[in-house]
């Protein structure tokens, strides 16, 4: 019997999640949900069923987990804790700052339904997460590293383009190198947020906006790029689809540590992503940990979950015998 599988939102990530339902035989892509005219709204998955967001509650004895494709910056806020009392849910939160606030919100509604939660699911957070944990763990003296980039990121993407205005925009995330080899070497440099990432914003404006105001607000808005060094730049929307349209990123989490009784001995864990499709990735990943919700649901537990609190057998299609043969 397949995992029954909503998405809400049909944007790069809602269609990366129904493309990686199709590499998972265990699941099956149910229906789609929109805020468009769902007739307006085309699927790869001929099966599946596209449906209004307002539709959404005659859908709660049908799904077995609703993958939530929105953004962090106004969507998930409000809709993760709005539909984990109707499901079990996946987001991809990734404001850092704002996670331990989004996780009372959704825990609390989670366990009032008595469904799962598991939010922040992608590679960062998600995927690097989960690496920092592990490398603190074995090398409790030492100090993290997270370099992002060259890549577009989506979330901050978003939340350029929800600035009045703005008709479309990309940003890349763009590691500073000389940073990046001061850690490779062992130097172990205090690195501040702007010593470590510079941001460069490609925006498109509607016709008459004013161009300073919109630089202003990106510039200045918080948690996404006041801490860092931004150039913006404005492009015509025929330069934005000619050189910008391709989605990758990437980046390193590092941690140098020592052990020894003198600390005589150093080490450094390394852990890289290369992504040709950011939301594709993301869209994998939050594909494995909706498994992961399922299985917990059947098993009757119920809250708001992070990578941190899922064993990663539960990721997984294989049996438990078949990971220990296999894998292990």
């Amino acid at each position: 019997m397949s995992i029954k599988i909503g998405i809400i939102g049909y944007g790069n990530l809602g269609r990366g999640v129904e493309c990686a339902i199709k590499q998972n035989d265990d699941m099956e892509l149910v229906a789609v949900f929109t805020r468009r005219n769902p007739s307006d709204v085309t699927i790869l998955t001929k099966e599946a069923t596209v449906d209004s967001i307002s539709e959404i509650a005659n859908w709660k004895d049908k799904i077995d987990v609703m993958i939530l494709c929105g953004g962090s910056a106004t969507d998930l806020p409000t809709q993760t804790p709005e539909y984990v009392q109707l499901f079990n849910v996946v987001d991809s939160f990734d404001t850092h700052a704002r996670v331990p606030e989004h996780f009372s919100n959704v825990d609390e509604a989670a366990k009032k339904s008595g469904n799962v939660g598991i939010i922040s699911v992608g590679w960062d957070p998600g995927m690097f997460s989960l690496n920092r944990l592990y490398a603190n763990a074995i090398l409790p003296e030492g100090n993290d590293y997270t370099f992002w980039g060259k890549g577009v990121s989506q979330g901050h993407s978003d939340a350029i383009r929800r600035i009045e205005g703005v008709k479309d925009a990309r940003q890349y995330t763009v590691p500073v190198e000389a940073a990046l080899e001061a850690v490779r070497n062992g130097e172990n440099p205090e690195l501040t947020t702007r010593q470590k990432h510079t941001r460069e914003c490609y925006v498109v404006l509607e016709d008459g906006v004013d161009a300073a105001r919109v630089e202003n607000e990106i510039k200045t808005m918080p948690n996404y790029f006041a801490d860092y060094d931004t150039t913006v730049h404005f492009i015509s929307e025929e330069e934005l689809n000619a050189n910008h349209k391709g989605i990758p990123h990437g980046g390193l989490v590092l941690r140098s540590g020592v052990t020894g009784w003198n600390k005589e001995n150093k080490h450094l864990i390394e852990y890289r992503l290369k992504l040709d499709s950011n939301p594709e990735f993301t869209s994998s990943v939050l594909v494995a940990y909706a498994r992961a919700a399922y299985r917990l649901s059947k098993e009757g537990q119920s809250g708001c979950k992070t990578v941190f609190d899922i064993a990663p057998a539960y990721l997984s299609a294989k049996s438990g015998a078949e990971l220990r043969k296999n894998l292990l």
